[in-house]
């Protein structure tokens, strides 16, 4: 059951594991920022019960794989609060195709009808966007607001008090947060982006099995990629 963060709900191992951010004045500041855009009439993705979607469907003791994303989907219908990830019958985008295509050729698990990545999530895999809301229609909008402050102390948390966590790095900005991680305790794989527009660098990373080689190799359960 998750609790109230002002009207927000938040997994409470999340919570407590960041209860000193939630009295920060940053984070204050992006509350009021949000209330005052929504009382201005501006559309902000995901809603707001979906904000902290990724964190109520990975507890913190639970989080064995990090995958860093930028910022929301800005299209009507298209954020949930897991990064790469669209609700059931939202068309596939570009970026998460490409995912899929690596699985099926790293592990070959058949390509899913669908972008709903929830069942990752579920499993231990925390999809962390660095920005937690966009406004509709504009791409990193809400870049400068505060946000990466909250979620790079998520990493750094993640670091501090975990050990054996895989973070997967796709593309230059997931890369820029490996200072944050404490690369004696966990693991750090790099890879290019997803994306179409960097042509096929992703593809032959072979990200998803060497997961789960990393996962048993201390004796934790692997990720079923399969959706």
């Amino acid at each position: 059951m998750s609790e109230k963060v002002d009207n927000v709900q938040i997994e409470p191992s999340w919570k407590a594991v960041l209860a000193d951010e939630f009295q920060q004045p940053y984070f204050t500041a992006i509350k009021t920022f949000l209330v005052e855009e929504r009382r201005a009439g501006k559309t902000i993705y995901p809603p707001g019960p979906l904000i902290f979607n990724a964190f109520n469907h990975t507890p913190f003791d639970k989080v064995k794989v990090v995958i860093l994303g930028q910022d929301p989907y800005h299209n009507p219908g298209e954020a949930m609060g897991l990064c790469f990830s669209v609700p059931k019958g939202v068309r596939v985008p570009p970026s998460l195709v490409n995912i899929y295509k690596e699985i099926k050729s790293d592990l070959d698990l058949p390509i899913p009808n669908h972008g709903d990545l929830t069942a990752w999530a579920d499993q231990g895999v925390l999809l962390l966007n660095a920005m937690l809301t966009v406004e509709a229609n504009k791409p990193a909008s809400h870049q400068k607001i505060g946000w990466q402050t909250f979620t790079d102390a998520v990493i750094r948390r993640i670091s501090d008090q975990k050990d054996g966590v895989i973070f997967l790095l796709w593309g230059r900005f997931a890369q820029g947060k490996k200072a944050l991680i404490d690369e004696m305790r966990h693991y750090v794989l790099e890879a290019a982006h997803p994306s179409p527009l960097a042509g096929d660098a992703f593809s032959g990373c072979r990200h998803f099995s060497r997961t789960n080689e990393l996962l048993e190799k201390q004796g934790k359960t692997p990720i079923d990629w399969s959706l």
